[in-house]
């Protein structure tokens, strides 16, 4: 195998904002990159009906993970059946990864720690110290605490703390 390649890789398809989309996720996450431009060439342009020289595909890395992206058009669009998980450590993570990625996304789309961004594309923004409580041995306070997330749009955890204790 090919060492430059991780094995497995996200391949996103958008209408035609794979590069603003890229540019926007790289924003966002540390340790993150451009790493390809492809264009559209004379013949892949022609079949497509994409311009001539615009973006085809873009490689980029979001956290150290390889990610691929896809002008191809209107025909297949995200739905929350895929949905990109971020762990975070702490709350200033949770609040940081929540604002910038529900910027002009779908309010409409937000529970549980679950957003949809601009682009459609779905996001989990869980706090390891969710996962904590919800698999804890004390089943009764999981059940509490799982009845407090189930309220909440973008996690709170003190408020899952004051839960438990």
């Amino acid at each position: 195998m090919n060492t430059r390649f991780q094995r497995i890789t996200p391949f996103l398809w958008f209408d035609d904002q794979a590069e603003e989309a890229a540019d926007y996720y790289v924003s966002i996450f540390e340790n993150s990159r451009i790493l390809t431009v492809n264009r559209y060439g004379k013949e892949a342009a022609k079949t497509t009906g994409k311009p001539e020289g615009s973006v085809m595909t873009i490689a980029f890395e979001l956290d150290g993970v390889e990610f691929g992206a896809l002008n191809g058009g209107p025909l297949f669009t995200f739905n929350p059946a895929l949905s990109l998980v971020v762990h975070c450590n702490n709350q200033d993570e949770v609040d940081h990864f929540w604002n910038h990625l529900s910027k002009d996304g779908d309010p409409s789309a937000q529970a549980c720690g679950w957003l949809k961004d601009r682009y459609g594309l779905s996001w989990q923004i869980v706090p390891a110290r969710l996962i904590e409580l919800l698999s804890g041995p004390d089943r009764t306070k999981a059940g509490k605490v799982m009845q407090a997330m189930l309220t909440m749009k973008k996690i709170d955890i003190a408020a899952l703390e004051n839960v438990a204790a």
